[in-house]
């Protein structure tokens, strides 16, 4: 309930900041939901190992959600353009937040040696034990 309340009283508030921001919204917020499934998992395992998988998913879907709105809301203020068709690429205005966006982009889909990665091995394949 307070994260819907955080949703409801943002979107009534800071309705025109919702409005800019929805296309990279709906973007991450499809990883979100992978995240938040392996949390869950976790959780729902009732185990140690489970539980540790879980906490380390949260805190690395913690940093690297939080870290790829802000390289969103930074690309915006630079460019002033929503969607990437429009921007033409990132690579040429910005190679330094392009970088760093491709590098999180790659730990949020949990690409090998990534903390993702070891939160969602931990939580799903250690579970058994």
């Amino acid at each position: 309930m307070g994260a819907y309340g955080l949703v409801r009283i943002n979107m009534e508030l800071f309705s025109h900041a919702h409005s800019i921001f929805y296309p990279w919204l709906m973007i991450l917020a499809y990883s979100s939901v992978s995240h938040m499934g392996f949390i869950i998992l976790g959780i729902g395992s009732i185990s140690d190992i489970g539980l540790n998988g879980a906490v380390l998913q949260i805190i690395s879907h913690g940093f690297i959600g939080t870290t790829l709105f802000f390289l969103a809301g930074t690309s915006y203020d630079k460019l002033r353009l929503l969607y990437l068709d429009e921007m033409g690429g990132m690579t040429i205005p910005m190679p330094k937040i392009f970088t760093i966006f491709t590098i999180l982009s790659m730990t949020s889909l949990a690409l090998s040696g990534m903390s993702g990665f070891v939160a969602e091995l931990i939580v799903f394949f250690w579970n058994n034990y």
